[in-house]
């Protein structure tokens, strides 16, 4: 079935398959295109559809480019191509055609317009080979013979120095290893013609239409980042349990040691008060010691003096 989307080429860099084989891929920005004007044989001879890609502002597009992209109410345009040989029907003016028309592992041709490399010699051009680099040699990066003496002039198409690049090349049997739907990205196996930000256009292959190779799941970089994301949270709960460890221990010295303390000055407080108990209660038995002993010297005295008093009437008795 032909099909094709325009597509802007972004760069190269690579993937790794779950079995850890590297692959070098393209990545194209497909976002999604316009069909601006389906052909028919009636009306143009032909059957074809006009693709519109990569919008721009009204402003820096003529009335008759607006008029154009009216019809298919869209925004203008800078890149329009036509794919050939496409089913009309299946098409209506209008329609977005987005990256789903295309599946992983399909075998793709990718047409560009290459890098410009200037003017370049025959060496770099058109792959001759050098001549010998010694001091005698005066044949080192030269064309060399142009023709035989017959004809008096040179050919058409003799391969010359010249301007080299800025020409429509089409790299066939390329592969597609993953499509983004949601970031409309294309991950194409291999190179792709052209530079960065450069228009190219993505159409099943020529030589193997329909054909599908076989893929291998793709590790993302996102599962990488939630693996070591979840590997650094265990390891940083590790390191946490371990730099809380010395503290918890420190703590729990701490504890016994003002345990033990509290427990010391504890005992200390009741010996002092068990001191103090005995010495209040010796202070008491000696008060109450002493006051008995002068309750008893008064007693004493006091029979002492009535003795004395007694014998002093019976004297004066006598």
């Amino acid at each position: 079935m032909k099909k094709g989307i325009l597509g802007k080429k972004l760069g190269m860099t690579q993937v790794f398959t779950k079995s850890g084989k590297m692959i070098p891929v393209t990545v194209v920005s497909v976002e999604p295109n316009v069909v601006t004007q389906i052909k028919t044989i009636e009306s143009d001879g032909y059957e074809a559809i006009q693709l519109g890609f990569d919008s721009k502002r009204e402003k820096l597009a003529n009335k008759p480019e607006q008029g154009h992209v009216k019809k298919a109410k869209t925004t203008p345009k800078r890149f329009f191509r036509e794919i050939s040989g496409v089913d009309t029907k299946e098409y209506t003016l209008g329609q977005v055609i987005t990256a789903d028309i295309f599946a992983p592992g399909e075998v793709i041709d990718v047409t560009g317009v290459s890098k410009g490399k200037g003017f370049q010699g025959v060496i770099k051009r058109h792959n001759f080979s050098i001549g010998p680099m010694t001091r005698g040699s005066h044949f080192h990066r030269r064309v060399g013979s142009l023709g035989s003496m017959q004809p008096k002039r040179v050919f058409k198409g003799k391969k010359m120095p010249g301007h080299m690049g800025v020409e429509q090349v089409t790299i066939q049997n390329l592969e597609i290893v993953m499509v983004d739907v949601e970031n409309n990205v294309m991950l194409i196996k291999g190179n792709v013609p052209g530079p960065k930000k450069s228009m190219v256009l993505i159409k099943p292959a020529t030589k193997s239409d329909g054909k599908n190779n076989e893929f291998e799941e793709i590790n993302f970089y996102s599962d990488h980042v939630e693996e070591n994301q979840e590997v650094a949270t265990e390891t940083k709960e590790v390191e946490q349990e371990e730099n809380q460890k010395p503290i918890k221990e420190e703590m729990e010295t701490k504890e016994a040691e003002q345990e033990e303390n509290q427990t010391s000055n504890e005992e200390e407080i009741k010996e002092v008060e068990q001191e103090e108990n005995q010495t209040s209660n010796e202070e008491e038995t000696k008060e109450v010691a002493a006051a008995e002993e002068n309750e008893e010297i008064s007693e004493q005295e006091e029979e002492k003096s009535s003795s004395t008093e007694s014998a002093e009437q019976e004297d004066k008795n006598e």
